[in-house]
């Protein structure tokens, strides 16, 4: 199993999520954050010495078996990229177990993927 976190722009976290659900992902941990990279804030104008910001970004964070891992990858890849500097990145490492609380049940069956066609789907108002 794979843990995959991937620090985003929090304007592309509905896109990613849906993107998820449309392959078949329809759970991921979301964490609220701030941070910088090379763009150090991008405060353009400013004195160096000062223009150091925090910027906010989302973390979402999704555990995957194995043979997922590329799909998941590409997919939060498409949906998050702007082109722009800032757009994040996304940081992969190994998972030696996961734990269902409610039943106990362990392994890849906890993260298990569910086939697009049967994924939970909110139901339509009448």
């Amino acid at each position: 199993m794979r843990k995959i976190e991937a620090i985003i722009r929090p304007h592309r976290v509905d896109a990613v999520q849906r993107a998820l659900r449309t392959i078949g992902f329809p759970g991921v941990m979301v964490t609220e954050m701030s941070g910088h990279g090379r763009q150090h804030g991008g405060q353009e104008g400013w004195p160096e010495d000062i223009r150091e910001t925090f910027l906010p970004k989302v973390k979402l964070e999704i555990v995957v078996a194995n043979d997922k891992q590329e799909l998941v990858v590409a997919t939060i890849v498409k949906a998050a990229k702007t082109g722009e500097p800032g757009d994040g990145k996304i940081f992969i490492t190994e998972v030696k177990e996961a734990v269902r609380v409610r039943t106990g049940e362990r392994g890849e069956e906890v993260v298990a993927w569910v086939p697009p066609e049967k994924s939970p789907s909110k139901k339509s108002k009448k």
